[in-house]
């Protein structure tokens, strides 16, 4: 901990932000996917219905987006993030508390609608209390709590599957780091200050984009999610169908989130040296290396392709959310809100299609990931579009 007690103010919020994620994200939402091979061997879950629960999952994301889009007051949005926290610990536990499929897809919701409560709401409250107190914008440390909860997450699936725990069992352990981590998202953030503001007196005003700037940023961002959704929902099941690679999903699932926690900082570092959209552009173009190269059929490719794609997914949504930020710095999470429904109703739409995709190709997801790395090299058009306009405004 440094001395200054500034820094350790900051310290303490990314922190909070950092804890918030990992139980959220790294948790409520995505233990669903290292733990699908299991639920689907043991519990009788088919492949079409994973897809319907990850579709699910992504409708109660989008819906805390269109939430978060739709209110200003930061007094009410830090009440909707703490009550995110609690429903992201009761959101697990009612996965180990039934076999009902419709039980499940009500978790599957609810863990959504927590996920936004800290993806959306709690880094729109960080970013205000950073630019606030004059603090660089970068958010690097708190989306870190991404990559660390998946693969964490992957080290105790596989863990607690070699010491013979069946998926429920796993369940209720997840609901127990839960609980844990719940206790310094909620305490380490502290109530928003509502002033106009920042702590040396300058005034805090939004300077929001063009309209034709915002509708292709979001087209581009919606491309992106598509191609999110699709490998890290069914990267474990993708590799363990994969011949000669039975049981090795979870290990590659692992290595993506590993590969994450670092690189979302470091593309904090590439954006200020490229710029913003170049660095979007660099990190699509190696985003869709990460989709692709699983589709090899070989554990290295399977490995490459989980790095890569780890070191950019959080570093597109990174750069995207702190740009939305810096836009409306007194109201951050307004336009994040919006970049989040586009993202969203991606989310919901790929894991439903490549559920369908693979139903139809008797179970195999190579189709899903062919489709994901597609719409990903349109986003990547768009984004070249997007600097183009950026330049003539």
């Amino acid at each position: 901990m440094t001395s200054n007690p500034h820094d350790a103010a900051r310290l303490r919020v990314l922190l909070a932000g950092l804890s918030s994620l990992i139980l959220v994200l790294g948790i409520a939402r995505f233990a669903y996917t290292p733990l699908l091979p299991l639920m689907q061997r043991e519990a009788g879950l088919g492949v079409a219905e994973a897809g319907w629960l990850a579709a699910v999952n992504y409708a109660g994301y989008l819906s805390g987006a269109i939430l978060a889009a739709s209110i200003s007051d930061l007094v009410l949005k830090d009440r909707l993030y703490r009550a995110g926290m609690v429903l992201a610990v009761l959101s697990t536990v009612a996965m180990a508390l039934s076999t009902d499929w419709r039980v499940w897809a009500l978790s599957r919701f609810l863990a959504g609608l927590s996920s936004a409560a800290g993806m959306l709401l709690g880094t729109g409250l960080i970013l205000n209390w950073l630019i606030r107190h004059q603090y660089r914008s970068e958010l690097g440390l708190h989306f870190s709590g991404i990559g660390i909860g998946m693969a964490g997450c992957a080290a105790a699936v596989l863990a607690m599957t070699g010491a013979h725990l069946d998926w429920q069992q796993q369940w209720w352990a997840f609901s127990a780091i839960a609980a844990v981590l719940m206790v310094p998202a909620l305490r380490w953030l502290p109530p928003p200050n509502t002033s106009a503001v920042t702590t040396g007196g300058q005034a805090m005003t939004d300077q929001p984009p063009s309209a034709l700037f915002l509708r292709v940023f979001m087209a581009a961002y919606f491309c992106a999610g598509v191609g999110f959704v699709v490998s890290v929902t069914f990267i474990v099941a993708i590799v363990d169908r994969l011949p000669g690679l039975q049981g090795r999903g979870a290990w590659v699932f692992m290595v993506m989130g590993l590969t994450a926690a670092p690189a979302v900082i470091v593309w904090d570092r590439i954006a200020r040296r490229l710029g913003d959209i170049d660095a979007l552009i660099l990190c699509s173009v190696l985003h869709i290396g990460g989709i692709v190269l699983p589709i090899g059929a070989t554990l290295t490719t399977a490995l490459a392709g989980a790095v890569l794609f780890g070191a950019t997914f959080i570093g597109l949504v990174s750069l995207v959310l702190s740009m939305a930020g810096r836009y409306y710095p007194t109201r951050p999470a307004k336009m994040m809100g919006r970049m989040t429904l586009t993202y969203g109703c991606a989310q919901i739409l790929g894991p439903a299609a490549t559920g369908w995709l693979a139903a139809r190709s008797g179970g195999s997801y190579v189709a899903g990931l062919a489709m994901a790395a597609a719409v990903m090299g349109v986003g990547l058009v768009l984004l070249c579009a997007l600097r183009v306009i950026a330049r003539r405004a």
